[in-house]
């Protein structure tokens, strides 16, 4: 809505302290970001030009208020009006950008090493468990998504990494137009931008 779009001006304004574009530096001022173990790939994600709906692939050095409004319609709440056909399409705008968060390397496959890296970074802030421990919570986890989305694999087959498609299967039944949201409207949120 424009009242929606007007909160996000404000908020874009005081994130890049009334210029015209955000750089990933203006992120260090948001508290809610600061002990975020993710929060390097969170910053990365909204200037990845896959999310960006770009052609071209990498990361931008700065993004303007359209390509903030952009990412922000990522994380916007399921409207009591869709269909099953907008749903769908929905959700899988929303796994897209989560799959793009983990796929660091662009080449459309999450690979063992880099859902170690998420894991381990999710982990970092519990001084109880050693690496090795969050390498095994990672080792399993793949070993279970290539069970969903490859079945009973002989002894020389090497799953390659997590492609889209099993990404989806992965996420199916998981109510991610919930959980993937942000609210954005809340006035106190925007007050914490300073």
């Amino acid at each position: 809505t424009s009242e929606q779009i007007e909160h996000l001006h404000r908020r874009f304004k005081q994130l890049s302290h009334d210029q015209l574009t955000i750089r990933k530096e203006n992120f260090d001022s948001i508290p809610d970001l600061e002990f975020n173990p993710i929060r390097g790939k969170i910053v990365r994600a909204f200037f990845d030009k896959r999310n960006l709906r770009q052609e071209s692939d990498g990361l931008a050095d700065e993004i303007n208020f359209e390509d903030f409004l952009t990412i922000m319609s990522y994380f916007r709440p399921i409207e009591m009006n869709m269909d099953e056909e907008q749903l769908d399409r929905f959700r899988k705008e929303k796994l897209k950008f989560l799959f793009h968060m983990y796929d660091s390397d662009h080449d459309g496959k999450i690979t063992l090493q880099e859902y170690r890296n998420v894991v381990e970074e999710l982990l970092s802030g519990n001084p109880h468990l050693e690496k090795e421990s969050a390498r095994s919570i990672a080792d399993g986890a793949m070993m279970e998504a290539a069970s969903i989305c490859v079945g009973k694999m002989g002894p020389d087959q090497v799953y390659e990494g997590i492609t889209f498609e099993d990404f989806l299967k992965m996420w199916q039944g998981i109510d991610i137009e919930t959980k993937m949201h942000v609210r954005f409207l809340n006035v106190d949120t925007i007050a914490h931008c300073y």
